[in-house]
C-alpha cells in the first residue's frame, strides 16, 4: 500500500471516511500491487472481484450494515464478499470488525478486508490489525503491516518495532515504512536506530521511513528533528534515491539556512541532485531564496541559468531584483533572453531602463524581446515612465520608446510625438506616424490627414496612410472623423483621395456611405473606381440604396456593373427580411443587362426559398434567354417550400406547369445493387403537377435513410403522365420534375 496518494493517506490520517471514489482509487493501487507481488492465482481473484465491482458501478448500497455483515457470515462467493468489504469501508462501523478480522487470514479476501479495516475508525479496527500482525506470516503479514501504517496507528509502534528488529527481511522492510507513515517521535527513534542495521533491505526501508518521519516532523513544527533524520540518511550507506529524497527534505526543513545547499546543488553535475535543486527552487519559500537564485544566474552555464530563470518565474514571491536586472544587461544570451522574458511579466517602472538598454543593443533577438517587454510591462506607472523618457530621448532609444508608446497606446505622449513628425531621421518619422495611428485623438487626427494630403517626405506616404487608417477605424465618433476626411477630399492629390476613400470604406457609417456615393457619381475616374469597389465590399445592408442608384448613375458601364454585383451580393450574403431580399433580386433582374448578373440573381433566389423568391423566379422566366434557367430555379424553390401550397401551384401554372394526372408505377433510390423501393413515398407526395415536392430537399431524409453510404445515388422513376408511360432518372437531391413522355 506504499504507493497510495497523499489524498488517500490524508483520508486515513484524518480518520475521514472515504467516498466510493476513494475506495475505487485505493482498489486500483491494491490490484497493481497484487499483480506485481502476489501469485498469479491471487491476481486472478482480484481481477474477478474487479469485474464484479464494475458490474455494480459503485452504486450506493441500500442494505443495512447488519445485512452486509450477514453476507460476510454466509457462504456467499468471494467476489460478493469482496464487494461487501468495499461497502463496509464506506458505511461500516466497529460492529463489522469481528467479521472482518478473520478475513485477514484469507488469502482471497484479506486485501478487501484490510480496505474496510483501514477506513473504519475506532480502536477495535486498529486492534484487529495488530492482533493479526502477531499471528500472520508471509504476504498476509506484509499486507497487514501496510494497513497499520495507512491508519497511522501510533499504538502499534512497539509491535512494528518488534517485527522490524526480529522479523524476516520483507516484513521488517514493510514495518519500517509503516513506522515512517505513523511518523511520531517514537516511530522516528525506531527507524533512526534501524538505519544503522547492516541488513541492506532494512536499511533502505529505514531510510525511506526516516524521510517520511522528517516530513511529519517538519509539518508539526519540529524542524530540528526533521533535519537530524534527513542528515542521517544522507550520511548512510543507502541507495541514491533515498539520499536524493533526504536532501530535498533537509533543504525544505532548514528554510533560509538551506539556501547554501540549494546553491551548491545548482552547480552540481549530478543529474538527480540538479533535479532536486530545480524542484526545491520552486518549493522553498522566502524572498532570500529568490534573491539567492537571481544572484547565481551570472555564474551558471547558459542552459542551466535559463532553467533557473524559469524556476523563478514559477515562484509566487518572485520580484525583479537588482541581480536580475544585471543578468538581463550582460551575460550569456540564453540567460539574458530568459530574464528579459521574466522582467516583461513581473517588472514595473523601475525595469524600463534595463529593457531600454537591451532594446537598443546589437543582438536583434534580445532587442526584439526587450521591445516586446516594454510594450507589455503592466501598470500605469510604466506608461508615465515611458512618456517622461520620451521627452529627452535621442537616437535608437527614441525609436524604441516611440515604438512602446504606440504599442501601449499612451495618449499622454501624443504631444511629444506631434513635435517629432518632422524629424530628420526617416526611421524616427516612420515610428512616430505609426505611433500616432494608435494614440492620436479626434482633435489631432487632422495632423495625419494633412500629412497624407501633402506628405513632407514622399517616402512616408505609405506609412502615413496606414497610420491614418488605424487612427480612423478606432475613433469613438466615427461620423465626426469621416466628416474631416470628406472635407479634405476636394483639394487632395489622387493618391490622397484614394487613401481617404479606402479609409472611409473601412470606417463605415452614414457619412462615409454618403461620401462614397458622391465619389461614385463624380467626374473623377479614380474616385469612381475606388468608390464602386469599396461599396461593393460594404459590410452592412444600408448600402443597398446607394449601390442600386449607382447601377444607373455611375458614369461608366464597368462601374455600373460593379455596383450591380455589389447590390446582388447584399442579397446573397446578409440576413434581411425575405421581402427585402425578393425586392433586391427583382430590381437586380430589371437592371441587369448581361446573363452573368442575371444568373447571380437566380442563385440568390435558389439559396433562399420562399413564396416571395418563387414569385421573382416565375417573373424571371419572361426575361429573354432566361426562361429555362428561371424555370429550373422556380421548380427547385417550389420543391423546397412544398409545391402543394396554393400560392406555389398558382405561380407554377403561370410558367406552363399546368395540372396533370400522374401515376407512380415504381420508384427506386440507390446505387448499383443497393436499391431502396421508394414508390410509396413518391405516390404520397405526387400531386397534379409534374413537380414532386418531397418533405425534405435531401433524398436520404425524405426516403428514410441512405441505402448506399459514401456513394452518389440516383432516383429512377417509372410513371404515367396523362396516360403516357415514361421513365426518368434524377441525381441525388435533384428537383423531381417529371418530363412529358414522348
Amino acid at each position: 500500500m506504499a504507493n497510495l496518494s497523499d489524498r488517500d493517506r490524508t483520508c486515513v490520517v484524518s480518520n475521514k471516511r472515504p467516498t466510493v471514489a476513494d475506495i475505487f482509487r485505493y482498489e486500483k493501487v491494491l490490484t497493481m500491487q497484487t499483480i506485481h507481488r502476489q501469485t498469479r492465482r491471487l491476481a486472478w481473484v482480484a481481477a474477478a472481484c474487479m469485474l464484479a465491482v464494475a458490474a455494480r458501478a459503485a452504486e450506493p448500497t441500500t442494505r443495512s450494515e447488519d445485512e452486509l455483515i450477514a453476507v460476510l457470515k454466509s457462504d456467499a462467493p468471494p467476489a460478493e464478499k469482496a464487494i461487501t468489504c468495499k461497502f463496509l469501508a464506506v458505511w461500516g462501523t466497529e460492529k463489522a470488525v469481528p467479521e472482518l478480522a478473520p478475513l485477514l487470514a484469507d488469502e482471497h479476501l484479506a486485501s478487501w478486508a484490510r480496505i474496510a479495516l483501514e477506513a473504519i475508525p475506532g480502536e477495535s479496527s486498529a486492534q484487529a490489525l495488530r492482533d493479526a500482525a502477531g499471528k500472520l506470516e508471509g504476504r498476509l503479514l506484509i499486507g497487514t503491516i501496510n494497513s497499520i501504517g495507512q491508519r497511522r496507528d501510533a499504538t502499534s509502534v512497539s509491535a512494528l518495532a518488534t517485527i522490524l528488529n526480529k522479523g524476516n527481511p520483507e516484513a521488517a522492510a514493510a514495518a519500517a515504512v509503516s513506522l515512517g507513515k505513523i511518523g511520531t517521535d517514537d516511530a522516528a527513534q525506531v527507524v533512526y536506530k534501524a538505519l544503522a542495521n547492516p541488513a541492506a533491505p532494512v536499511r533502505n526501508s529505514a531510510a525511506e521511513a526516516c524521510v517520511l518521519c522528517a516530513e511529519y516532523a517538519q509539518a508539526g513544527g519540529r524542524a530540528d528533528a526533521a533535519i537530524a533524520l534527513c542528515d542521517a540518511v544522507r550520511n548512510a550507506d543507502v541507495p541514491k534515491q533515498r539520499i536524493v529524497e533526504a536532501t530535498r527534505r533537509t533543504i525544505l526543513a532548514r528554510g533560509d539556512e538551506g539556501i547554501p545547499l540549494l546553491v551548491e546543488l545548482l552547480k552540481s553535475y549530478d543529474r538527480a541532485m540538479w533535479r532536486v535543486a530545480m524542484q526545491v527552487a520552486r518549493e522553498l519559500p522566502g524572498s532570500k531564496v529568490t534573491e539567492a537564485l537571481a544572484a547565481e544566474l551570472v555564474g551558471l552555464p547558459p542552459d542551466r541559468g535559463a532553467l533557473v530563470v524559469y524556476a523563478l518565474a514559477d515562484r509566487s514571491d518572485t520580484t525583479v531584483s537588482p541581480a536580475m536586472l544585471a543578468a538581463a544587461r550582460s551575460g550569456p544570451p540564453e540567460i539574458r533572453l530568459a530574464v528579459v522574458d521574466l522582467i516583461s511579466r513581473l517588472g514595473d517602472a523601475s525595469s524600463v531602463e534595463t529593457l531600454l538598454q537591451v532594446a537598443v543593443g546589437s543582438d536583434e533577438t534580445l532587442a526584439a524581446a526587450a521591445r516586446a517587454g516594454l510594450a507589455s510591462l503592466p501598470g500605469a506607472d510604466v506608461d508615465a515612465e515611458i512618456a517622461k523618457r520620451l521627452e529627452t530621448a535621442e537616437g535608437s532609444s527614441l525609436a524604441a520608446l516611440i515604438h512602446a508608446v504606440g504599442e501601449r497606446r499612451i495618449e499622454s505622449a501624443t504631444p511629444v510625438l506631434l513635435k517629432q513628425v518632422g524629424h530628420a531621421d526617416g526611421a524616427i518619422r516612420s515610428a512616430v506616424l505609426t505611433a500616432l495611428g494608435e494614440t492620436v485623438a479626434l482633435k489631432n487626427v487632422s495632423v495625419l490627414i494633412d500629412y497624407v494630403a501633402k506628405p513632407a517626405h514622399p517616402e512616408d506616404a505609405e506609412t502615413a496612410a496606414k497610420a491614418l487608417h488605424a487612427a480612423c477605424v478606432r475613433m469613438a465618433d466615427r461620423e465626426a472623423c469621416a466628416a474631416q476626411l470628406a472635407s479634405a477630399l476636394p483639394n487632395s492629390s489622387a493618391d490622397a483621395r484614394g487613401t481617404f476613400l479606402e479609409t472611409l470604406g473601412a470606417m463605415g457609417g452614414a457619412k462615409a456611405l454618403a461620401t462614397l456615393h458622391a465619389a461614385g457619381k463624380s467626374d473623377d475616374a479614380l474616385s469612381q473606381d475606388i468608390a464602386s469597389r469599396v461599396l461593393g465590399e460594404w459590410m452592412t445592408v444600408d448600402a443597398a440604396p446607394v449601390l442600386f442608384d449607382l447601377t444607373t448613375a455611375a458614369p461608366e458601364e464597368k462601374y455600373r456593373t460593379r455596383a450591380l454585383r455589389g447590390y446582388i451580393r447584399l442579397a446573397r450574403q446578409f440576413q434581411m427580411p425575405v421581402a427585402q431580399r425578393a425586392e433586391i433580386c427583382q430590381k437586380s433582374l430589371a437592371a441587369a443587362k448581361r446573363s452573368d448578373e442575371r444568373k447571380l440573381v437566380l442563385e440568390v433566389l435558389d439559396r433562399y426559398p420562399a413564396i416571395e423568391t418563387l414569385r421573382v423566379a416565375v417573373e424571371a422566366t419572361k426575361v429573354e434567354g432566361l426562361k429555362d434557367d428561371a424555370t429550373r430555379v422556380a421548380m427547385s424553390i417550389a420543391q423546397k417550400i412544398g409545391g402543394k401550397s396554393a400560392g406555389a401551384k398558382e405561380l407554377l401554372a403561370m410558367i406552363g406547369q399546368e395540372p396533370v394526372t400522374i401515376e407512380i408505377i415504381k420508384a427506386q433510390y440507390g446505387a448499383g445493387d443497393k436499391q431502396k423501393d421508394v414508390t410509396a413515398v413518391l405516390r404520397k407526395h405526387a400531386s397534379g403537377l409534374r413537380l414532386i415536392a418531397l418533405p425534405s430537399d435531401k433524398y436520404n431524409d425524405a426516403f428514410g435513410g441512405d441505402p448506399a453510404q459514401g456513394v452518389v445515388k440516383k432516383l429512377t422513376v417509372e410513371y404515367k403522365l396523362n396516360g403516357k408511360v415514361g421513365t426518368a432518372t434524377f441525381g441525388e437531391n435533384e428537383a423531381i420534375m417529371l418530363p412529358t413522355p414522348k
